[in-house]
């Protein structure tokens, strides 16, 4: 059995905005990552959100983004599985030009257990801006409604509970 404390919580966001080729419009690409996170050496997925539509953030003229949360269990540090995360959004097409582009694929390490990490490689856990964010904070709490931010010492719900106006989220169906 797959142990689900919140404690130990690995938690990777999963979005896309842009539809590809090879693996179509973006639920479907959001669908393939959670497969490739799946096939990972170390890693194991022990649950999956529901998909959810939402408006890019900070507001823009971006198509609409569909996001998840997959909780995951591994034996992977935290650089080494945000490695593999980039690596994953490369072999999607993933190319990096500026801050809040749209894209065909997004992967953050968004939380690991109750570890907190600052490095100056570009790794911050929990993300830094998760508190802010309705697409990470409702699918989070399908898959750990138990979680608490090991800074600021909030559950998920107080965290959604407290997120700004303004932001648009649905759930769809990825069944």
């Amino acid at each position: 059995m797959v142990e689900k404390s919140a404690d130990t919580a690995v938690l990777i966001a999963v979005g896309a905005n842009l539809p590809t080729e090879r693996f179509g419009p973006p639920a479907q690409a959001v669908q393939a990552a959670v497969e490739a996170l799946g096939d990972l050496a170390g890693l194991a997925v022990a649950d999956v959100s529901s998909f959810y539509e939402t408006a890019p953030v900070p507001i823009s003229d971006q198509p609409w983004y569909v996001n998840a949360i997959v909780r995951v269990e591994t034996t992977l540090p935290p650089h080494d599985l945000l490695a593999h995360l980039h690596e994953i959004e490369a072999g999607f097409g993933r190319v990096r030009i500026m801050r809040n582009e749209a894209r065909v694929l997004d992967l953050d390490l968004v939380a690991y257990g109750r570890v907190q990490v600052r490095d100056d490689g570009g790794l911050v856990v929990p993300h830094p801006r998760l508190q802010d964010r309705a697409f990470v904070l409702l699918p989070l709490r399908d898959v750990a409604p138990d979680w608490v931010h090991p800074v600021l010492n909030k559950t998920v719900i107080e965290l959604i509970d407290e997120l700004p106006d303004g932001q648009e989220i649905r759930r769809i169906d990825n069944d």
